[in-house]
């Protein structure tokens, strides 16, 4: 009867309201009854208040994560409650739960992260901050529950939450985020469907809450490795907002942010606006942290590939020093002086401050560093980035005196030496010498090209020749590879302007590989380049000078047919 109702004790109740199984089947109904619905939604109400509040107790809360079916319970109260308020005190409950370890487990096995997941959606921002809280404590310490969440559509609920505005809510959310895509790529592809760069990048730009600057640099950090998230960051402004941050207090912000230009700064080579970053980025160079150089020299390596003006903007800033500099303090850390090395190559060559860098790099005693990164033992990488730099810094007449004098002939006919020993050994197996990811027939070409360009100096051809490199050159004439044979003929063309070095060239039997390198297309690289046809013609020409006049006009009359084959106005 209504009396033994209201003699129900208040654990009764809640029982009842919670566990409605356990009530004994049969009870006679009422004779007057409310509606039943409203009647016990206002009983999980109540029940859903009072768990709240026990749970606000140490001591309480040990007790009831020991019971599944109370966890189970609130799971399903949450959700399928008619008012806010239940969803509220039930939120609440598992957000108390969740900071001991077997309430997380007890959430986890009741089925509470779909739930949770569910209530990223509500419009009540107490409910949203138990959620994303709630399952940012299952994140961290569950067993489990990244798959969870995933399986329930987290990411899809939670990158929208990144247009909230509150910092300390956005700080749990991207914390999540990170936590979700690190390692997992099927994540970072949602955030992307889902807006989540431009979100991300947004927080960069116009928050200052440390926190939230930091986990939000932890999720672009994840993103940025990924090669569809990349263009997206970029294409956002996620370098300029990044750059933001670099001249801030907090180390591990700028530490995050380095890291993940760095990552991006590959896909960024023609992104516009970055002076700023820049000249910060040279300003770095300067640190003793090696993270923070292995940054900087990488990200400035990567923004002056092919840009010209970026290479004008660095070296108008110091960056020639700052990367010389660098290099001599890098010593066996590859990390460093690769990069920087790649660097300089950049700025030496190929736009309007070229020669300005060229000369910078001897004015600031770079040229014995550099030499020195040839010795042993090589790590194929930095020989590589070194090799074009010595072929750009011998472009400067100025250069080839220090070059010579700091031993770069001998080092880099070993090298070449080393490097086609190599090749000749795979050749029969048909397949490319790799070392340390370079291809041996790179440094073949480089340090030929190299020579080639260092042979322009009367001196250094005598020292080229004295090395007995001519019958390596003209075997070079026959490598399946272009443009060994364009920079081989290259070497040879300047070495045949001296008359012992035409003989030697014309004795091993030369001719025959540069009649047929006549007719090559090969234009080499730059607007500069000669082809390959016309440094045969060259060899050609100054072989035959000592010839008698019959092959001299034999010579002549297959050099002008080739050279202007493709230039009927010549003949005219």
């Amino acid at each position: 009867d209504l009396d033994t109702q209201f003699s129900l004790t208040r654990a009764q109740r809640v029982r009842a309201a919670m566990f409605p199984e356990t009530l004994v089947e049969g009870e006679a109904a009422m004779p007057v009854q409310p509606d039943p619905t409203q009647q016990s939604n206002v009983v999980v109400n109540k029940a859903a208040m009072i768990v709240n509040q026990l749970t606000r107790k140490e001591a309480s809360r040990r007790v009831l994560v020991q019971s599944p079916a109370v966890v189970g319970a609130v799971v399903r109260a949450m959700t399928v409650a008619a008012d806010m308020e239940t969803t509220r005190c039930t939120a609440s409950v598992l957000h108390s739960l969740s900071h001991q370890k077997e309430g997380l487990l007890a959430i986890f096995k009741s089925g509470g992260i779909p739930a949770l997941v569910r209530m990223l959606s509500s419009p009540v921002e107490s409910v949203l901050f138990y959620a994303i809280t709630t399952l940012h404590n299952l994140l961290l310490h569950q067993e489990g529950a990244k798959m969870a969440v995933r399986l329930a559509d987290g990411l899809q609920r939670m990158v929208p939450l990144l247009k909230k505005s509150n910092p300390k809510f956005l700080a749990i959310t991207t914390d999540c985020l990170q936590l979700l895509s690190y390692g997992n790529q099927e994540s970072k592809l949602i955030i992307l469907a889902n807006g989540g760069p431009e979100s991300l990048v947004f927080i960069m730009r116009n928050y200052n809450y440390e926190k939230l600057l930091w986990t939000t640099s932890r999720v672009l950090k994840v993103l940025s490795v990924c090669p569809s998230n990349k263009p997206a960051i970029v294409e956002a402004g996620g370098m300029q907002a990044l750059g933001q941050h670099l001249t801030g207090s907090s180390q591990r912000l700028i530490q995050n942010c380095l890291w993940t230009l760095r990552n991006l700064s590959d896909a960024a080579t023609k992104q516009e606006g970055l002076d700023g970053l820049l000249q910060i980025l040279v300003t770095q160079l300067g640190s003793d942290d090696v993270n923070m150089l292995t940054c900087a020299t990488g990200i400035l390596s990567n923004l002056t590939c092919n840009n010209s003006r970026n290479k004008t903007l660095v070296t108008q800033f110091g960056g020639v020093e700052a990367l010389i500099h660098a290099v001599l303090r890098a010593g066996e850390k590859e990390d460093v002086a690769e990069p920087a090395v790649c660097a300089l190559r950049h700025l030496t060559s190929r736009h309007q401050d070229a020669e300005l860098a060229q000369n910078a790099v001897r004015l600031h005693y770079g040229i014995p560093a550099i030499i020195k990164l040839l010795g042993q033992p090589h790590y194929w990488p930095i020989v590589k980035a070194t090799v074009g730099l010595i072929r750009n810094l011998a472009l400067c007449p100025a250069n080839q005196a220090p070059l010579r004098e700091t031993g770069a002939i001998p080092r880099l006919v070993n090298l070449l030496l080393k490097a086609h020993q190599d090749t000749q050994r795979h050749a029969s197996s048909a397949q490319q010498t790799y070392q340390d990811g370079v291809r041996m027939e790179e440094i073949v070409e480089g340090c030929t090209g190299a020579l080639h360009i260092m042979a322009r100096a009367p001196i250094n051809r005598g020292e080229i020749a004295g090395m007995q490199t001519i019958p390596l050159f003209v075997q070079l004439l026959y490598s399946y590879v272009e443009n060994v044979k364009r920079v081989a003929a290259g070497v040879l063309c300047e070495l045949a302007l001296d008359k012992q070095s035409a003989e030697l060239i014309d004795a091993e039997g030369a001719s025959a590989p540069l009649m047929e390198l006549l007719h090559s297309n090969n234009e080499g690289i730059g607007r500069c380049s000669i082809c390959t046809s016309t440094y045969a013609a060259a060899v050609l020409f100054r072989i035959s000078e000592d010839k008698s006049s019959d092959y001299r006009k034999r010579v002549s009359v297959e050099l002008t047919h080739s050279l202007f084959k493709h230039d009927p106005a010549a003949w005219e």
